[in-house]
């Protein structure tokens, strides 16, 4: 294992550390809690947003907190849930008069830590509510979760209903956009390599030179099967074969399309990707309306991608194109 890294128990508070130093203006570092929160937060004209899930995925969520964002974030160790009393008290120090809506990647772990603290917080009279985030196709059901799993297309979820909490909204009625963007959101990926957590040492699987993993989780899951490498049309092929139909997406229909990295993928293979992407859906009669190219939800240093297509209306397009701007970063 080749990692900048000391102690691998030390792996994520002394990441978060290094973001809260680098964005000492904008960003409050709780040690004892993994969270990592807006200095200005909470306001209470606004519904504060939270996510956790494991480390490992950055940017997601620690480097997605800011306005029109998050508000706070509370990850747990690599690939590992937070505790529910981390997410506890990062309800509680986030805590507006307009309420705290919860973000969960749909996992176990995750979806246990998250409902104790949800009950936590309400018994502390905290307006609290939970969303669920589902949109990989790849698999229905797995020994990690409790129906399909969460990835990359949580980014757009946490960027409507950011969008939305900035605009003043209720808590009701920002959980209804994020429930209705996550279900107009669908996300298939594929690995060509595995990663190697900092405490494992090793990687979590073995790829042949010539195989890929399709439909993978960003975890390292298996996905629906393990395949012999092929071109980069025949992937996309693939990826879009299960994508398209699931909705289904069809002709005449709007779309965000992004192409997400998986960590240790070249961002020129994933503009190529997106290129092909874009040709294949154009030529069903499927408008892109907003793209997406880079790392959004990685699996440390992975090599692979994910396609997440989103049918945009006008409220969805909107909330999308209204301004925010996190950790080092302005879009």
């Amino acid at each position: 294992m080749k990692k900048f890294v000391n102690d691998p128990k030390q792996f994520v508070p002394e990441m978060l550390e290094g973001i809260a130093l680098a964005n000492p203006d904008t960003i409050v570092y709780v040690p004892e809690y993994n969270l990592i929160m807006r200095s200005d937060a909470p306001s209470n004209d606004k519904v504060s947003i939270v996510q956790g899930s494991g480390s490992g995925h950055e940017p997601a969520h620690v480097m997605v907190v800011g306005p029109g964002m998050l508000d706070a974030a509370c990850p747990g160790d690599v690939f590992a849930a937070p505790p529910a009393d981390y997410v506890y008290e990062t309800a509680k120090r986030v805590a507006s008069d307009k309420g705290v809506l919860l973000l969960v990647n749909n996992y176990t772990g995750d979806r246990m830590a998250f409902d104790m603290a949800a009950e936590l917080a309400d018994a502390d009279g905290i307006k609290v509510k939970t969303l669920f985030i589902n949109d990989d196709v790849a698999v229905q059901d797995s020994t990690w979760t409790v129906g399909r799993r969460g990835v990359a297309g949580n980014f757009f979820v946490i960027k409507g209903v950011g969008a939305k909490s900035e605009q003043g909204a209720d808590i009701d009625e920002v959980y209804r956009v994020g429930e209705k963007i996550n279900s107009v959101t669908r996300t298939m990926g594929i690995a060509l390599t595995a990663c190697t957590p900092p405490a494992k040492g090793t990687p979590l699987f073995e790829l042949g030179e010539d195989e890929m993993e399709v439909g993978v989780g960003i975890h390292g899951e298996p996905g629906r099967r393990r395949a012999k490498l092929v071109s980069a049309d025949e992937i996309v092929d693939e990826l879009l074969g299960a994508i398209v139909p699931d909705l289904p997406f069809v002709s005449g229909d709007r779309v965000a399309l992004m192409v997400n990295g998986l960590g240790g993928t070249p961002i020129s293979e994933l503009y190529l990707l997106y290129g092909i992407a874009a040709k294949k859906l154009q030529a069903q009669g499927i408008e892109i309306a907003r793209s997406y190219v880079g790392e959004y939800c990685t699996s440390l240093e992975m090599a692979g991608a994910s396609i997440t297509l989103v049918k945009l209306d006008d409220e969805i397009e909107e909330l999308l194109a209204a301004p925010a701007s996190i950790v080092n970063r302005i879009f």
